[in-house]
């Protein structure tokens, strides 16, 4: 929210000399966060001058200019810049006359760019300054023309100070509002909140009412009266006469005269049969009619540097009046071109393949649960959201129909979200509008487009309120200090609560505290105590550390998820977090090792619609992060998450249940039903590697990253956490064939499966345009902290001497290296220490359809040394029991 300094201090004292850093220092006091500062980057000399005379002469490229003489000082004066009361300037523009009245920024003077203005030559002459248009100012985007003063109903002394005279001197300060504080989207909550802070008076701008036209007209004729001839005298005698009527009399009259009072120019009816979560999508519509405006009168240049200052672009004075409204109450506005509406109003939910082209000229599909403004041709409107281009305001309207409403957060969130529609109303609507400020607000816009517009007001309008009152919040005595830690006095509680415009009524065991109706974020005594803090000042809280509890601290999973993520963080891989959505082909790609399609939690409401799912693998999100990077220029990469994936369970319906809302504590079976509603969500580690492991170097070639790179990640991670991970050959659908592994922990009953490793297809890599190369690994983190030791032993130095013995084993290419491996150790027993392939050789002196594994073996006792003999024949048993699984044949 920005907040132009001059608007703020319509409504609170500003002390003369007040900084926009003071301002946003009282405002950071009571929780509001400061942003930036706005200010026109305009500085002077930029005077009123008064075009005297101009020469229109062509240019050779097709260009004609004007030569001007303009007077910027009063006759006998020096101009602002020391010149000539006269200047020659030469102007592109053709949209003035000579007499005309324009702003000019002399030699000296800087416009928004940053853009210098000095005396300098073009088309043949010295240009001694520049006339100005509407954008070169900072006001607006119009550059078809210079700015006209005569154009904003403005005649100004000649050489006066335009910056001054267009508000061109006023800053903003912007600060950023909490979802919870949607009140400070306004300058009449701004304004508030800097009172709390400073103790300024604050001025409610939503009390002070425009003068009803009715009133006027009472006032003219009581005026008229006054002058009354002697016939007119006797007619209000008769009138006299009449008073002694009965009470009956007077009750019927009264009736009737309140009635007259209340009917609108259009009948508004709110029929909403839908309501979300039990709430009426309209509860508070108020209507007003403004005639006979006048659609060509500028909007005046105060208002439209607070709007520019403010952030919002000015477009017609019409529109101007209700964004400059909505700024200033927090209410939005809508006006509808009266003439333009077919019968009358109706608030309804949209009707099944019901459409509406809204302002923004996008035809819209509306959903069943989209509140619209309705009249006999159909949805006019989405409500809170945007309006329809069938009754916009237009260069044409003279009858408008002004709309100020309370609609329900929820359903404009919906509709705002639904539609990717996000505008200055539903920002507002959907953190709560304070119900009570529409017939203000409206009475505003009255107002201004009288005042502004020549517009007459109707009398009469709509007024439909059925908002329901606040409930007062029971604050218990010292249930404030108790939950702080201050002692604050009753005084101190009562004053805070009041101030901020809560009703308080004293009972037995404290306050009955009523939240005033702009705060919908005030709804426990938790809230009132935070706002007891924030008012007192929360210099009054004390910095005191907790003391931490003896015997407690990370569980053993959260020591062993830290331990897994600090190892390959310490192994140099960067960790990242990726976003967690993800499209229906990514969980079928990495969520299946065979690519068939699985099933996924779908979001109702997604961010992307082109992600709409939950991931069931970490690899999709890594594998975008490294795309993005490697855009980037980073082509070297070893990038891991930790995190988790979403795993619904087939026959299980999720998400069916809600929580009741207003319910202080839910019971336990609806506890139990919201957790049944949730999938499994286990944690998963995973790691993405591409480019080169080490860097070309004199002498040393580069090495690239491999399957092998993926496979010491992963152990990497098992060491850290106590679990040995062993490799088999594997499969996946996403990965390379023959540069798969699937990651084991043997139990001692079966291997438990906890991940993959490998490298992926290179088409699939080339799809999501990556290098040929890319080595991914992903673990079951919880399993693996499950299946992990609960001790770690450490390993006693050997005493005796190793022997060590190579075995070279010839067997068909289709059994697996890993296979093989295990047989040699099973089958060499208790001696064997280490067994380690060192070579896979296939070529010459090997059968065909055959190939040959070495292994690196060590044995030790120990008791004893071991003689050669010993090793020799464990290392033989090993060599017969791969014999027998695979008709292994030793290599001679």
């Amino acid at each position: 929210m920005r907040v132009p300094l001059s608007w703020l201090a319509e409504f609170v004292d500003l002390q003369p000399g007040t900084t926009p850093e003071q301002v946003h220092a009282a405002l950071v006091r009571v929780g509001l966060e400061e942003e930036e500062i706005h200010r026109f980057e305009v500085s002077g000399p930029v005077v009123v001058g008064q075009v005297l005379d101009f020469v229109e002469e062509p240019q050779k490229n097709g260009k004609t200019i004007r030569w001007c003489q303009v007077q910027v000082a009063p006759e006998g004066e020096r101009a602002a810049d020391g010149g000539d009361a006269v200047h020659g300037i030469v102007c592109g523009a053709h949209n003035f006359l000579v007499g005309d009245k324009v702003v000019v920024t002399l030699p000296g003077a800087v416009l928004p760019g940053p853009f210098p203005i000095a005396a300098r030559k073009t088309y043949g002459h010295v240009s001694d300054g520049m006339i100005a248009s509407v954008r070169e100012l900072g006001l607006g985007d119009d550059h078809e023309g210079i700015l006209r003063l005569s154009t904003l109903g403005l005649d100004p002394e000649v050489g006066a100070d335009a910056i001054a005279l267009l508000g061109l001197d006023d800053s903003a300060v912007e600060i950023n509002v909490t979802p919870d504080r949607g009140y400070a989207f306004s300058i009449r909550g701004v304004a508030r909140e800097y009172a709390h802070s400073t103790g300024a008076v604050f001025r409610d701008p939503a009390l002070t009412r425009a003068p009803e036209p009715a009133a006027e007209r009472v006032e003219e004729r009581e005026a008229r009266l006054e002058t009354r001839t002697p016939a007119e005298e006797r007619v209000e005698e008769r009138e006299a006469r009449l008073e002694t009527r009965t009470p009956a009399e007077e009750r019927v009259e009264e009736r009737e005269a309140r009635l007259e009072t209340h009917i609108p120019a259009l009948h508004v009816t709110l029929d909403d049969t839908a309501p979300i979560r039990g709430r009426q999508g309209a509860t508070v519509f108020v209507t007003r009619v403004v005639r006979d405006v006048d659609p060509a009168r500028p909007t005046p240049p105060w208002m439209t540097s607070r709007l520019t200052l403010a952030g919002i672009r000015s477009r017609a004075l019409i529109v101007d009046v209700t964004n400059y409204v909505m700024l200033e109450l927090g209410q939005p506005i809508h006006a509808y071109d009266l003439d333009r509406l077919t019968g009358d109003i109706t608030v309804r939910r949209a009707q099944p393949g019901e459409t509406l082209v809204t302002l923004d000229d996008a035809t819209r599909e509306l959903n069943g649960e989209d509140l619209v403004i309705a009249d006999a041709s159909g949805a006019i409107g989405l409500a809170g959201v945007m309006g329809g281009a069938s009754t916009e305001i237009g260069a044409d309207t003279r009858n408008v129909l002004i709309e100020a409403a309370n609609f329900d957060p929820v359903s404009i969130a919906r509709t705002a979200r639904r539609h990717k529609l996000p505008s200055e109303a539903s920002k507002r609507f959907e953190r709560g509008v304070d119900p009570r400020v529409a017939e203000a607000a409206a009475a505003r816009v009255v107002q201004l487009l009288e005042t502004l517009a020549g517009g007459r007001a109707d009398a009469r309008g709509s007024v439909i309120d059925e908002s329901t009152p606040r409930h007062p919040i029971d604050l218990v005595r010292g249930y404030v200090s108790s939950l702080i830690g201050v002692d604050y006095t009753d005084d101190e509680i009562r004053g805070s609560l009041s101030e901020i415009g809560a009703e308080l009524e004293v009972t037995e065991t404290g306050l009955a505290v009523t939240p005033p109706s702009w705060r919908p974020d005030l709804a426990a005594p938790c809230d009132l105590a935070e706002e007891v803090a924030r008012i007192v000042g929360y210099d009054r809280i004390p910095s005191v550390l907790p003391v931490a509890p003896p015997g407690r601290g990370l569980s053993r999973s959260q020591q062993l998820r830290r331990q897994a993520s600090a190892a390959l963080a310490d192994a140099g891989l960067t960790e990242v977090l990726a976003y967690p959505f993800v499209d229906a082909n990514a969980n079928d790609t990495f969520g299946s090792p065979v690519g068939e399609s699985v099933r996924a939690m779908r979001l109702a409401n997604p961010l992307d619609a082109s992600a709409p799912f939950l991931r069931v693998s970490l690899l999709p999100g890594l594998l975008d992060v490294a795309r993005r990077n490697l855009s980037r220029g980073f082509t070297d990469l070893a990038v891991y998450e930790a995190g988790l994936v979403f795993l619904p369970q087939d026959g299980v319906q999720y998400g069916s249940s809600a929580l009741p809302v207003g319910a202080a504590l839910p019971a336990a079976d609806t506890l139990a039903a919201l957790n049944a509603g949730i999938p499994p969500q286990p944690r998963r580690i995973a790691a993405v590697l591409l480019g080169n492991t080490v860097d070309r170097q004199p002498e040393q070639p580069p090495v690239p990253v491999g399957v092998a790179d993926a496979i010491a990640v992963a152990r990497q991670v098992g060491h850290a956490i106590g679990a040995t991970i062993d490799v088999v050959q594997g499969s996946h659908g996403a990965l390379h064939p023959g540069r798969t592994a699937e990651l084991v922990v043997n139990g001692a009953e079966r291997a438990h499966h906890v991940g993959y490793a490998g490298e992926l297809l290179p088409a699939l890599a080339a799809e999501l345009d990556l290098p040929r190369v890319v080595a991914v690994v992903e673990l079951d983190l919880d399993l693996l902290i499950h299946l992990a030791s609960s001790h770690v032993e450490a390993r006693q130095i050997a005493d005796y001497p190793a022997a060590t013995q190579d075995l070279s084993l010839v067997v068909p290419i289709s059994a697996a290296a890993g296979d093989v491996h295990t047989a040699v150790v099973q089958g060499a027993g208790p001696l064997l220490e280490d067994a380690r392939l060192v070579d896979d050789y296939r070529g010459s002196g090997v059968p065909e359809g055959a190939k040959s594994l070495t292994f690196a073996l060590r044995f030790r006792a120990s008791d004893r040394t071991l003689t050669a003999a010993e090793a020799s024949g464990a290392k033989l048993a090993g060599a017969a029991l791969a014999a027998e699984r695979y008709g292994a044949t030793i290599r001679e």
